[in-house]
């Protein structure tokens, strides 16, 4: 069965990327390096990423973290997990802060994860991206793009694309000088030169889009 690594060489995306496209390479040149991302070498719990995914859908960091706190001081633990958010009931949700469909989502998710329906690390070590996706994705709340966050930040997997996320698409933009942010299709078939590294594709676009924004700050995703 295939096994597949948490991060990549970055050297070799990077001169992968230069080397079939000119423009986003000359982009790169302009940002400069960016590093491997050292969340790819740390463990993580595919629950309780998934838990404040769940959380932060839909609101500011700031007002997101402040629930997130709520919750942790109510169940007593840092970890968001099927036992931590079993020891409150749905009122003590609702008080923190956590809306109707939020305490849905956090329910099944609860409920899929006691069943051994979320794959551990380990089992995601052989598991293709597709099949993450397909599994992850069975939990109320959790669409795609949250999955493939996770693949990218999480993860490390080398060859994702999030081709609905606006932040990619403006940046897919800018490096071709087009009028208009390309269509998810369109930008699918765009990114087929940039496999397989396109997760690193995508790093730099999102660089880029903050870059031509003259954003101080990089603006946060999800799971970072």
């Amino acid at each position: 069965m295939a096994r597949y690594p948490r991060g990549f060489d970055v050297e070799a995306a990077g001169a992968h990327l230069a080397r079939v496209d000119r423009r986003l390479g000359a982009w790169m040149r302009r940002i400069g390096p960016i590093g491997a991302d050292p969340r790819w070498k740390k463990p993580f719990d595919p629950v309780d990423a998934l838990a404040r995914a769940i959380l932060y859908q839909q609101l500011s960091g700031k007002a997101a973290a402040t629930i997130v706190g709520r919750v942790e001081a109510a169940i007593g633990a840092r970890k968001l997990h099927a036992d931590t958010l079993g020891r409150i009931d749905d009122a003590t949700l609702r008080a923190c802060g956590v809306s109707g469909n939020k305490t849905l989502a956090l329910r099944d998710l609860c409920r899929r994860a006691e069943a051994g329906e979320i794959p551990s690390t380990r089992q995601m070590a052989g598991m293709h991206q597709d099949e993450i996706v397909a599994a992850l994705t069975r939990v109320r709340g959790i669409g795609r793009w949250t999955v493939e966050m996770m693949l990218i930040f999480r993860l490390g997997r080398p060859d994702v694309l999030p081709v609905d996320d606006l932040g990619i698409r403006k940046g897919a933009q800018i490096v071709d000088r087009a009028e208009a942010m390309p269509a998810p299709k369109a930008l699918l078939a765009r990114g087929e030169c940039w496999g397989p590294y396109r997760t690193w594709a995508s790093l730099y676009l999102w660089r880029i889009a903050d870059a031509a924004s003259a954003v101080a700050k990089p603006a946060p995703r999800s799971q970072q």
